[in-house]
C-alpha cells in the first residue's frame, strides 16, 4: 500500500508541478462496495438532507434565489452549517444550491462595513436576523475552500459569483484584519494558528477541530499574495505539529479548546478541555491530511491510536475525558463518521468496523439531524474518496 501511494504521488505530478490529491475509497477497499453503490448512497443522502420532509431536511429554500442550512435542534442558522452545505453542493455538482446558500450567507451573515467587514456572523435566526455579530473561525475557512473549489469546477461569474475573487477576499481578511477592541484576525500571525474566534479574548487560544492543514496546503498554492502563500505553507506545518501536542499519548483524543501549545484550554469554558462535539472533527482533519498529502507518518500512528481506543469502547460514548473516561451515555453518528475518515490513515483492521458502521447507519433524522447529518455526509465523501480538491484548469 505504501509503495502504491508513493507511485501515485510520483506519477501524479503534472506540467504545472502537482496533481490534485486523491483519497482512497474505503468502502470499496474494505467492504467491497462498488462505485455505483456509493453513487446511490450519496444520492439518497442528498435527497434526504436537501429535499426531504420536515424530519429529514436541513436545507430550506428562501424565495427565488436563496436558501439556508438549519440547525434544527438549536433553532438557528450557523456559518459552520452554511459553509458545510456549500462544500457538499460543490462536491456533488449542485451549483444552484451552492449559489442559493452563498447568497443567503452574504445577505444576512456577512458584515458589509465596520471593523468586522468581510467576516460572517456565526449564527442567525431563520429570518436572517443576526443573533451574534461575532464569527466562528471555521465558517470562514470552509467558505473559502468551498469557493475555491467552485471556481475551479464551474468557472467564475461576475460579482458575488466570481468565486475565485470571493475566496481570495476571505483569505486576505482572515490574515490581515486590523485588530480593534472587538475584532481580530482569524489567524494568529505569531503562533501561525487559527484562533477560536476573532475577538480579543477568544483569539488567545484555538480549537483543534479548526486546524485544517489539508486546506492550507492548497491555499499556499492558490493565494494571490506571495507572502501569504509562505504563511499558509508554514500554517500547514504548524497545525500538523500542533496535533502531536494536542493528542493524548494513549487515547489519541484531542480537546475541544486548546492553547496554541496544544494543552487543554478550560479558562473560557470549564468542560472544553475534554473530547466533546467539536473535537470529533479532529479525527477527520488528520485522516484527510494524511490521505491527500502523505506528509507526516505520525498521522498513521495517531489514527491507529484513536481508532484503537474508540473501537475498544462498548458502548461508544460521544464524549470522553482525554484519558478515556466516558462523559456521556449517548452514541452519535457524527463521531462514527469522523472516525471512519480517520480510517484513511489507519490500519485496515482498525478502520473496517467504523467503515461498516457508517455504511450501515440509517440516515439521521429528527431533532439532532443537523450536526450528525452534515458530518455523516462529509464522512461518506471523505471516506469514499469523493471529497475532491478541485484544481485550477491549468493544474488538472
Amino acid at each position: 500500500m505504501k509503495l502504491l501511494r508513493l507511485l501515485s504521488l510520483l506519477l501524479g505530478f503534472t506540467v504545472a508541478g502537482w496533481a490534485a490529491p486523491q483519497a482512497r475509497n474505503l468502502f470499496h477497499e474494505l467492504l467491497g462496495k462498488t462505485e455505483a453503490e456509493l453513487d446511490a448512497k450519496l444520492d439518497t443522502a442528498w435527497r434526504h438532507f436537501f429535499a426531504g420532509n420536515d424530519t429529514q431536511c436541513v436545507y430550506y429554500p428562501v424565495g427565488a434565489d436563496m436558501a439556508y442550512i438549519a440547525d434544527v435542534g438549536s433553532g438557528d442558522v450557523r456559518s459552520e452549517g452554511m459553509s458545510y452545505g456549500m462544500m457538499l453542493a460543490v462536491q456533488l455538482d449542485k451549483q444552484e444550491e451552492f449559489n442559493r446558500l452563498w447568497q443567503w450567507a452574504n445577505k444576512f451573515m456577512r458584515h458589509a462595513d465596520g471593523p468586522r467587514k468581510g467576516y460572517f456572523a456565526w449564527h442567525c435566526k431563520f429570518n436572517g436576523a443576526q443573533l451574534d455579530a461575532g464569527s466562528a473561525s471555521d465558517g470562514e475557512e470552509w467558505f473559502a475552500m468551498a469557493l475555491f473549489f467552485a471556481s475551479h469546477r464551474w468557472g467564475n461569474g461576475t460579482g458575488l459569483f466570481n468565486y475565485e475573487a470571493e475566496a481570495q477576499t476571505i483569505l486576505r481578511d482572515m490574515l490581515h484584519k486590523q485588530s480593534t477592541a472587538e475584532v481580530t484576525a482569524i489567524f494568529d500571525r505569531t503562533a501561525r494558528q487559527v484562533v477560536f474566534a476573532p475577538n480579543p479574548s477568544a483569539s488567545k487560544f484555538t480549537d483543534p477541530s479548526y486546524h485544517l492543514p489539508a486546506f492550507y496546503v492548497l491555499w499556499a498554492r492558490w493565494s494571490d499574495n506571495a507572502s501569504d502563500r509562505a504563511f499558509w505553507t508554514e500554517a500547514a506545518d504548524v497545525s500538523r505539529a500542533f496535533f502531536h501536542r494536542a493528542a493524548h499519548p494513549v487515547t489519541g483524543l484531542m480537546p475541544d479548546y486548546a492553547t496554541f501549545g496544544g494543552r487543554p484550554h478550560t479558562a473560557f469554558a470549564s468542560d472544553k478541555g475534554d473530547f466533546r462535539y467539536d473535537a470529533w472533527r479532529t479525527l477527520a482533519n488528520v485522516g484527510l491530511d494524511s490521505a491527500w498529502w502523505h506528509t507526516d507518518p505520525w498521522q498513521v500512528e495517531q489514527s491507529n491510536r484513536v481508532l484503537r481506543f474508540l473501537g475498544s469502547q462498548t458502548p461508544l460514548a460521544n464524549q470522553y475525558s482525554l484519558d478515556g473516561k466516558p462523559l456521556s451515555t449517548d452514541t452519535s453518528l457524527g463521531l462514527i463518521a469522523m472516525a471512519t475518515v480517520a480510517g484513511q490513515a489507519a490500519d485496515p483492521e482498525l478502520a473496517r468496523p467504523f467503515v461498516q458502521q457508517l455504511w450501515d447507519a440509517p440516515l439521521p433524522s429528527g431533532q439532532w439531524r443537523y450536526y450528525n447529518g452534515l458530518l455523516y455526509f462529509l464522512g461518506l465523501l471523505q471516506a469514499g474518496g469523493r471529497f475532491h480538491a478541485y484544481s485550477p484548469p491549468a493544474s488538472r
